[in-house]
């Protein structure tokens, strides 16, 4: 036997003994420059290093999104196709991919065996230890090019952009609300549902400091007590005058995020609460319970010059200009001042020669006898 032959002897020998032994770990001889990742085949290196090339040659026509490998492109078109064919036996969870509900499946086993040196948060995976580590870091390197936030993941970042897209393709059947992530909608119809599956121990002993009257931390400009720390830096803003979030619509500035996007249902007409007895609908659910008072028959608001009760403050207000002398309702057509609305109302039969019928509770105008009395007894 030559040489030659015994070198391919050995060769098929070696070949013979690794199809003999299935379970023997290859050698993971070829290593990542960039990375220092090993891998068993050079192909399987060549593969991996497009990754740091930033190529991606392999682009989804459904949503452009772009990948370095074919498989990936592949893969990727499942999402698309609404197939999920591996489910989660012990939840109903399904997947696209194996891997997925493999690694979904850890949350099931209670193991968290990746810990955070820093707090201590606990982590099924590896890779969720390591985007938590970013949160103790400061590092922020994903930054939106509309607004200048700044982000630790890149998915927050995507989340974040769609509120710049103005893009809401998740509507609530129950009140029409739309909103940008299907889990925001999920957490919405809870509202209509009454289900609340979550009880926090912190947030109960917080809840309860409401009930125990106890308001440890006080505004220094005007002395208004709050029972939390963060209520008291929220209401500090009212007092600086910083108005930083706007309304395109109207120019109208608010101090606040959540008061903007309270207001903008204004104009967009949604109002998905109504009211049982009468049918009137509010764009927000205090606006619902202040009106519930007027069926109710509770007239807690009594006016301390002439005794005169009401079921809202807003509406004692109103009447208490009554007694101070200031005329603050103008005739629209010869300038004449009223210290009550209903009074205008009034005067102004002389000008349009039509009835007017006015609410004694809210000063609200009515053309017809009849809608006074469905007004003030709905039912």
């Amino acid at each position: 036997m030559t040489s030659t032959q015994k070198d391919q002897h050995g060769a098929r020998s070696q070949c013979s003994q690794e199809a003999d032994n299935p379970h023997r770990k290859a050698e993971k001889t070829y290593s990542c420059d960039e990375c220092g990742k090993n891998f068993t085949r050079n192909y399987s290196l060549k593969t991996h290093q497009l990754i740091h090339s930033g190529v991606k040659p392999y682009s989804c026509g459904e949503c452009g999104k772009s990948f370095n490998q074919a498989g990936g492109l592949k893969t990727h078109r499942l999402i698309h196709s609404g197939v999920k064919p591996y489910s989660c036996e012990l939840c109903g969870k399904s997947f696209t991919r194996a891997g997925d509900l493999k690694k979904h499946r850890l949350i099931h086993s209670g193991v968290k065996p990746y810990r955070c040196e820093l707090c201590g948060k606990s982590f099924t995976r590896a890779g969720d230890l390591k985007k938590h580590q970013l949160f103790h870091s400061g590092v922020k390197p994903y930054r939106c090019d509309e607004c200048g936030k700044d982000f630790t993941q890149i998915r927050h970042l995507k989340t974040h952009q769609l509120i710049h897209s103005e893009v809401k393709p998740y509507s609530c059947d129950s009140c029409g609300k739309s909103f940008t992530h299907a889990g925001h909608l999920k957490t919405h119809q809870l509202i209509h549902s009454g289900f609340k599956p979550y009880s926090c121990d912190l947030c109960l002993k917080k809840h309860q400091l409401i009930h125990s009257g106890v308001k440890p931390y006080s505004c220094d400009e005007c002395g208004k007590s709050f029972t939390q720390a963060g209520h008291l830096k929220t209401h500090q803003f009212i007092h600086s005058e910083v108005k930083p979030y706007n309304c395109d619509l109207c120019g109208k500035s608010f101090t606040q995020a959540g008061g903007l996007k309270t207001h903008q249902l204004i104009h967009s007409g949604v109002k998905p609460y109504s009211c049982d007895l009468c049918g009137k609908s509010f764009t927000r659910a205090g606006g619902l319970k202040k009106h519930q008072l007027i069926h109710s028959g509770i007239k807690e608001y009594i006016c301390g010059s002439c005794g005169k009760a009401f079921a809202q403050n807003e509406h004692l207000q109103k009447h208490l200009v009554t007694h101070s002398g200031i005329n603050v309702h103008s005739c629209d057509f010869c300038g004449k001042t009223f210290n009550d609305i209903q009074y205008r109302n009034i005067h102004l039969l002389i000008h349009t020669g039509n009835d007017v019928y006015c609410c004694d509770q809210c000063g609200q105008p009515f053309t017809t006898d009849a809608q006074l009395k469905q007004h003030v007894y709905p039912h």
